[in-house]
């Protein structure tokens, strides 16, 4: 990591939209084995880990009710959209999978939006994510991935307003840290009572090992050095290519084909998001697949 900055900014969130995807397409191959409560406790606890190691947090400044409470409320946030979103790219192509997801920081960035215009890119998002999670084909809606797949976005929207917040408090360094660190004492038991037996296989370990590099630890130290080298608003229209890239990747790793309408569903919803940070900025850290 030392020679990341020589990288141009948007070629390092670019990396990191890759680099989440990708660790969802490893998600997808854990959950048979771990189970999605084994598969989220993996990622958070090596995910916590990794960036107690990566970003040395000082402690001090988090000793306080307050700081406390708040990451304690952003690492269960972090717990819910985990078990969500993992529950979705179980039961619907990873591409279609993050385009739901990706309707809680669009309404985020659209509901704070004054111009007339939000109106415009707010129509073409929902018909997007209409498309996207199957509505035109009736009799091929997985109801219960769609339900997932849209809670985990509430739970990104949800995150996206607290988190800051808690930056403010504690900082950027050991807020992450933190959180993540209260959220993997709080799955563990439940991913140990639920999946233990298939957690603990060498196999299993180093897939959640790999899914909390490429997400945890990977994806925010690429996209954190490039936020504080570039405009906010052309940071939030790069990571507005996620569902796209979890299509493409899902195709490509997973073999998960998707309909020609799901593909402009994602299409939509990338344009809409596009339109709608523009001249606005979505809050640092908001990507969290």
């Amino acid at each position: 990591m030392r020679n990341v900055g020589a990288v141009p900014a948007p070629a390092l969130v670019l990396g990191g939209v890759v680099s989440l995807e990708g660790g969802a397409v490893v998600a997808a191959l854990l959950i048979p084995m771990a189970g999605i409560a084994g598969t989220v406790t993996l990622r958070l606890g090596f995910g916590a880990l990794g960036l107690l190691a990566l970003r040395r947090p000082r402690w001090r400044r988090c000793l306080n009710t307050k700081t406390l409470a708040l990451a304690a409320a952003v690492g269960a946030l972090l717990v819910l959209h985990h078990l969500c979103f993992y529950e979705a790219i179980h039961r619907l192509p990873l591409g279609v999978a993050v385009t739901l997801e990706f309707a809680g920081p669009l309404a985020v960035a659209l509901g704070g939006a004054r111009q007339w215009s939000a109106v415009g890119w707010a129509v073409l998002a929902a018909a997007g994510v209409a498309a996207a999670a199957g509505i035109t084909a009736p009799g091929a809606i997985g109801v219960a991935g769609v339900f997932f797949g849209l809670a985990a976005g509430a739970c990104w929207a949800g995150y996206i307003a607290v988190y800051p917040v808690l930056a403010s408090q504690a900082g950027n360094r050991e807020s992450l840290a933190l959180a993540t660190t209260l959220a993997a004492v709080a799955i563990a038991p439940l991913g140990i009572a639920a999946d233990h037996a298939g957690m603990f296989t060498g196999r299993s370990l180093l897939l959640g090992a790999s899914v909390a590099l490429l997400c945890d630890v990977l994806a925010y130290t690429l996209q954190a050095d490039a936020l504080g080298r570039m405009p906010r608003s052309l940071f939030s229209i790069l990571t507005s290519t996620e569902p796209a890239a979890g299509a493409i990747l899902g195709l490509l790793a997973l073999g998960q084909g998707i309909t020609l309408a799901q593909w402009a569903g994602i299409a939509g919803v990338v344009v809409a998001s596009v339109g709608a940070t523009r001249r606005r900025d979505l809050p640092a850290g908001s990507g969290d697949s």
